[in-house]
């Protein structure tokens, strides 16, 4: 008897540990969910101008603003303000004049998308210490106060003459301007961020920019490069999931087990009486129905659709009866954050279609994604797949 109650505590104790374990593990994967979010940036910097001078002489200084939106883990559009003031550069030794250099201002909005490189290929994970990720992006540069450049024009134009030496093309301001000009640019780069915290991360930021020939006043035959490295801050805003942890188990009292005698008393057997004309009732038996999809795809082919009208069917001939509908996505394709849209995708399209185009109510649905955590076949193409299973 002592070993029958052993076995009966253990039993019931284990028990209790896998429900504790079963529980902690759903509200651990919600706290490690991506959240779309906006955020905030300040970066400040420096800014080298490709020229034909020393570099030391083209560097300056440069400052940077944005506001940006994360739709995925992945993928984010951000609205940048980048300013300060670029340089050009010209050797002028064949005049005398040694190396000059002149300066003007500049402001340049643009329009950038950010990829995430490290979710996409890790997968998302909250409280990530480093993100890396490329950017492009197109905008205008606005850029004014040139004085610098036409004095010095003017010194090489009085020099020539003076000397009777002619600049060479390269050197010459074929494309000296004033005032304000607009022109179109272009940008790509990277950035590094390090995640403070789940709303603080400070970060690095190499951006590559190039616009037409004129930007410098000089033609080059080729266009005009500048190149931004930036430090800052970057604070993000709205609602975000916190960082998962391990949820402490409770320890379990187990109940003494007290073995008593008790006599069991006698049960009256009644027996059920079945009339001849009484019919037998219908046993009604668990319908099952996989829907397949192509690559990356949820649209529901003709064929498949036939496979949604049997469940439609037989839920309207079974009114009490349920329906679990469950999406999947092959491991082979993609990553596991992406695979989990696709997933849910598929299976919300067929919960639609039975609500929107067959009228079967949503509280008889059941809708669930497994990404590609589950593989419900062994040929990788099939587990692109929603499994609707009505009982």
């Amino acid at each position: 008897m002592k070993l029958k109650n052993i076995i009966m505590s253990a039993a019931l104790l284990a028990g209790c540990l896998t429900a504790s374990a079963q529980e902690s593990q759903p509200a651990a994967k919600a706290a490690n969910a991506f959240a779309p979010h906006w955020y905030l940036q300040a970066q400040a910097g420096g800014q080298y101008t490709l020229g034909e001078v020393d570099f030391s002489d083209l560097l300056s200084g440069n400052v940077q603003v944005g506001a940006g939106y994360n739709f995925t883990p992945v993928w984010g559009l951000r609205l940048s303000l980048n300013a300060w003031q670029s340089k050009g550069g010209s050797d002028l030794d064949y005049l005398g004049l040694g190396e000059r250099t002149w300066k003007y201002k500049y402001i340049a909005p643009s329009l950038d998308v950010t990829c995430d490189l490290t979710n996409w290929i890790l997968g998302y994970k909250a409280g990530r210490v480093c993100n890396f990720g490329l950017l492009a992006g197109i905008g205008l540069n606005f850029a004014w106060h040139n004085c610098e450049a036409q004095s010095l024009y003017g010194l090489v134009a009085a020099t020539e003459v003076a000397t009777g030496i002619t600049a060479p093309l390269e050197h010459q301001m074929t494309y000296l301007w004033d005032g304000t000009t607009t022109r179109v640019v272009g940008r790509f780069g990277a950035y590094l961020d390090f995640n403070v915290s789940r709303r603080v991360a400070l970060g690095l930021e190499l951006n590559n920019n190039f616009l037409s020939d004129t930007y410098n006043s000089k033609d080059a035959g080729n266009v005009d490069w500048y190149f931004n490295l930036l430090a800052g801050v970057k604070v993000r805003l709205g609602k975000l999931g916190k960082k998962a942890t391990a949820t402490p188990v409770e320890p379990v009292v187990v109940e003494k087990i007290v073995e008593k005698i008790v006599e069991k008393p006698v049960e009256k057997v009644v027996e059920k009486v079945v009339y001849k004309d009484q019919p037998a009732p219908e046993k009604r038996e668990t319908l099952r129905r996989d829907i397949f999809y192509t690559l990356r795809g949820s649209d529901i082919s003709r064929t498949e659709m036939a496979k949604i009208e049997d469940v439609v069917n037989y839920l309207n001939k079974y009114p009490e009866a349920n329906v679990t509908i469950t999406g999947y996505a092959d491991k082979n394709t993609g990553n596991p954050t992406l695979n989990v849209g696709y997933a849910r995708s598929r299976a919300q399209g067929v919960a639609d279609i039975l609500n929107n185009k067959y009228g079967i109510e949503r509280s008889r649905m059941t809708v669930d994604s497994k990404g590609d955590t589950v593989q419900p076949y062994e040929q990788n193409d099939l587990n692109r797949v929603t499994i609707c299973i009505a009982e």
